[in-house]
């Protein structure tokens, strides 16, 4: 299968031609600013599908709207038409084709053009009225709030807000690519117009304020709840703005004469993950927790666990290693340690369910 892609080099093309490419059994005919509109007529005559992703939005002047966005649609139109064939095209447009703004027109017409190459040949067409698109490589300080607050924040660069309240509807381009996918596949027949979902709605004010705390994670270890919604797609495009040279950052560690202590990451209401060592022969612990729990897995080395509780005084020892992953849990109301019992460096990984609070620790020291 031939696909060709106009807009090939844009942010949305970028992404999709990522996707294409993991199906062997697809051709990327990628079409550009670099390429002539003499060229389609060529290129449409081979390829089996169309996504026209190309256009204009920030043009010196309006009459670029229209060559750019309408014009080159229509000549799209015409090349297909010139093949007899049935060439399912997609096409973004955006959400501005209902406003009576110079780019809105553009892109209303382009759409004209695709509902007329319907009407005359039967020819497939989907047409996707975009929201604001956000995600990995959209250019920053172009047209994309999102690119350029997490450009300008992840680069200790100022953003200008003039409207904190200002509500912004947003797509994430893995929903985009996804979408185009799926037509591609299935064709469908009932649809001129596709949505893409889920949409975002967000004020400008909140948005600065989640991509700053993103920022501030690095420093207070506190990491924002990333694993659904907005919060998810939003931390994975404002990583993605990080440049090479800070993809790392320093931990605090801290050693005594029993080895060292290092506080890795904590959540906002799922505690916190931490790191220690010990060396051979050396016990770490020696206390019990009303509320608070734990979770110890050794990494490296030999490890014995010891418990007491509390007030029955009944004890249990349990032993592992680095070469057999096990969880041991601490419960409240037994006291417990750890004891490196091999002759190497242990390591040991420890997740507990709240984060450390110096003022109210919850640790009560009792000999095991």
């Amino acid at each position: 299968m031939k696909v060709l892609v106009t807009g090939a080099a844009g942010f949305i093309g970028k992404n999709l031609c990522v996707s294409l490419s993991r199906n062997t059994e697809i051709e990327i005919i990628r079409f550009s600013r670099q390429d002539s509109i003499g060229d389609l007529p060529g290129l449409v005559e081979k390829v089996d599908f169309i996504f026209h992703l190309a256009g204009v939005n920030r043009p010196k002047d309006d009459t670029e709207f229209f060559s750019g966005n309408s014009d080159l649609t229509e000549s799209l139109c015409q090349a297909i038409k010139l093949t007899g064939r049935n060439i399912p095209i997609v096409l973004t447009s955006s959400i501005q084709a209902e406003r009576p703004n110079a780019y809105g027109k553009s892109k209303l017409k382009a759409e004209m053009h695709l509902l007329s190459l319907y009407m005359e040949t039967g020819n497939n067409v989907y047409i996707y009225r975009l929201p604001n698109v956000f995600g990995k490589w959209c250019k920053p300080n172009y047209n994309s709030v999102i690119a350029t607050f997490c450009h300008n924040i992840s680069h200790n660069l100022p953003i200008q807000i003039n409207d904190s309240s200002a509500v912004l509807k947003l797509v994430h381009i893995g929903a985009v690519v996804t979408s185009f996918l799926d037509v591609m596949q299935s064709l469908p027949k009932d649809k001129l117009y596709i949505d893409v979902q889920p949409v975002y709605e967000v004020t400008l004010g909140e948005l600065a304020d989640q991509l700053y705390k993103f920022k501030e994670s690095r420093e207070s270890l506190v990491v924002e709840p990333v694993g659904d919604g907005f919060t998810r797609v939003l931390y994975a495009t404002y990583i993605s703005y990080i440049p090479p040279n800070e993809f790392n950052y320093p931990l605090t560690k801290n050693e005594d004469a029993r080895g060292s202590f290092v506080e890795m990451l904590k959540t906002k209401d799922s505690g916190q993950f931490s790191f220690f060592t010990a060396h051979p022969g050396v016990t770490r612990g020696g206390h019990y927790h009303h509320v608070k729990t734990e979770k110890f897995l050794v990494i490296k080395g030999q490890a014995r666990f010891g418990f007491r509780h509390i007030v029955t005084d009944e004890v249990c020892e349990i032993f592992t290693s680095g070469e057999q992953p096990e969880v041991v849990e601490t419960v409240p109301g037994w006291s417990h340690d750890v004891t490196n019992v091999s002759d190497d460096e242990l390591v040991v990984m420890l997740w507990a369910n709240e984060n450390f609070d110096k003022a109210r620790p919850d640790t009560v020291y009792f000999k095991v």
